[in-house]
């Protein structure tokens, strides 16, 4: 395991990012309706905090047509992965974790 140094984030650090850092640095990509799901908004707010990511540098968001829908894919950049383990790593410091 590479260990980070712990950085602060204002642009990870409102829960709702910091929740989707955390579902997609997990997976390889996780499709738009399950991150969603998972953390119990709305399509609006979801893609208010998704948008906030992708312009930081942290999320890369995919469209593709699936099954003759479109679907949207999220998944975390190396830099987005970077900054969220430098993000846990300061929060694990600051209480003591």
């Amino acid at each position: 395991m590479t260990t980070v140094a712990p950085r602060f984030d204002v642009v990870i650090h409102p829960p709702p990012r910091l929740q989707v850092c955390g579902l997609l640095a997990a997976v390889d990509t996780m499709d738009f309706a399950t991150v969603r799901d998972s953390l119990g908004v709305s399509d609006s707010v979801l893609s208010k905090h998704v948008k906030q990511l992708e312009e930081a540098g942290y999320v890369r968001v995919r469209k593709a047509t699936r099954a003759s829908r479109m679907r949207t894919s999220l998944a975390l950049t190396a830099a987005g992965r970077a900054a969220f383990d430098a993000h846990v790593a300061e929060l694990r410091r600051i209480t003591g974790g």
